[in-house]
């Protein structure tokens, strides 16, 4: 018996705002179009002076055409003061914790959408230990990126603690942002 099965057999319901039956939905169809489930996200980032740079994202591609999104969004990228830097956005490595933190809560809630589970609040605090020293090129031996991260979520919702675990389990499981942190993913850079 699928979890599914036992959210509807219990009678539980819930509505966290997620249409379920449309991601269900989805995924049938896409098993029988694997095409169509190829899908190129894209950035755009522009220098502005110093450390400072914005990036935006617009369009993509996938169903086998380009996308657009309802609305263009932009970030300002910068770094602290303690950089030297105006301190006109949040760093790159940052964008990582927001991202991670986006993807995990996301998942969260379709879970629970799924499972009926009624959700009251979730929130997710994500640290990323990182000796800078690496990025300065102060010590060779000191990688650049993060040594650790740590995901901490506070769920209020009408569930036992090993259901909220279990929520949480799944929402790592299917995370596109856990993965590519946690999997090495091929990345090349070119300059066109």
């Amino acid at each position: 018996m699928t979890v599914t099965e036992n959210s509807q057999q219990d009678g539980r319901t819930a509505d966290n705002g997620v249409d379920v039956e449309a991601l269900l939905g989805a995924r049938e169809v896409l098993k029988g179009a694997p095409e169509a489930a190829q899908f190129t996200w894209r950035a755009t980032s522009t220098w502005t002076h110093g450390v400072h740079s914005t990036s935006s994202i617009e369009n993509y591609f996938g169903l086998g055409e380009e996308q657009h999104h309802k609305t263009r969004t932009t970030f300002d990228i910068d770094h602290p003061e303690v950089f030297a830097a105006p301190d006109n956005g949040i760093t790159p490595i940052e964008f990582l914790l927001v991202g991670l933190a986006g993807c995990l809560t996301a998942g969260v809630a379709s879970v629970a959408q799924n499972r009926g589970i009624q959700l009251r609040s979730v929130e997710a605090t994500v640290e990323g230990e990182h000796d800078i020293r690496g990025i300065l090129g102060a010590d060779p031996d000191v990688r650049n990126g993060f040594n650790d991260v740590k995901v901490t979520f506070h769920i209020d919702a009408d569930a036992s603690k090993q259901e909220i675990e279990a929520l949480v389990a799944q929402s790592q499981k299917r995370s596109a942002v856990f993965d590519a942190l946690t999997n090495p993913t091929n990345v090349s850079v070119e300059v066109a």
